[in-house]
């Protein structure tokens, strides 16, 4: 089955996406170029066969990585995302297999306890795998003390970790611009991700030119001590 799905995304790939792609997934030399709508196209007619079976088979290209975790997204479980997560390490790898567990809109207090060991664990790609979890299912007022929380916890120097909670900063502060504004006056965020986090507000369409002159003052001056 690995095989045939193999050679489809072979013949599907585009040489500048490829190129494209490249240029933003650092150390990662097993990139087809095959874009995300055909992917998750090719994943729907993978769940109607031996999906599981799929899920198993070693993977060569990225996409293949990619296709797996799309594929859990659509028929698999907990058990199935415990099992990918070693698997990613890039970026893009992490956010789209976050993007596909929409089962989790439905299952969010089961999915919220399942991310914490993620949240608290020190692997760049774990943290991020839990934060990018966050801002697309949980950034909600029930949750937004919990998020908070742990972005006060977050103390990891690893650079996609950190851009994960400072776009997780700047979710909260979209759907919460006064208690998130609050938070930031107060945070014990590291001075990078904070900065980061202001950088993400600021760059946002959602934030008026106004908004954006006061937390541009909210930024840290950084010293640099050798």
């Amino acid at each position: 089955m690995i095989q045939k799905i193999r050679n489809r995304l072979i013949s599907l790939y585009d040489e500048k996406y490829k190129i494209f792609s490249s240029s933003l997934i650092p150390n990662i030399d097993n990139l087809l170029g095959v874009r995300l709508p055909i992917l998750r196209k090719l994943a729907k007619e993978i769940v109607r066969g031996d999906w599981e079976e799929f899920l198993n088979a070693k993977c060569q290209y990225m996409e293949e990585t990619m296709l797996q975790g799309m594929v859990i997204g659509l028929k698999g479980n907990l058990s199935h995302v415990e099992r990918f997560i070693p698997k990613i390490n890039n970026w893009s790898v992490c956010d789209s297999f976050c993007c596909s567990l929409k089962f989790t809109k439905d299952n969010q207090s089961e999915v919220w306890e399942f991310i914490q060991k993620y949240l608290n664990s020190n692997k760049e790609y774990d943290i991020r795998f839990g934060a990018v979890m966050i801002l697309n299912y949980f950034v909600e007022e029930k949750y937004l003390e919990k998020i908070f929380g742990f972005i006060n916890r977050f103390s990891n120097k690893e650079y996609y970790a950190q851009m994960a909670v400072a776009w997780l900063v700047s979710v909260c502060f979209a759907k919460f611009p006064d208690k998130t504004m609050d938070f930031l006056k107060h945070t014990k965020l590291d001075d990078c991700t904070y900065n980061k986090s202001i950088q993400k507000i600021t760059e946002s369409l959602k934030t008026d030119k106004i908004t954006k002159h006061k937390i541009k003052l909210l930024k840290r001056t950084v010293i640099n001590r050798r």
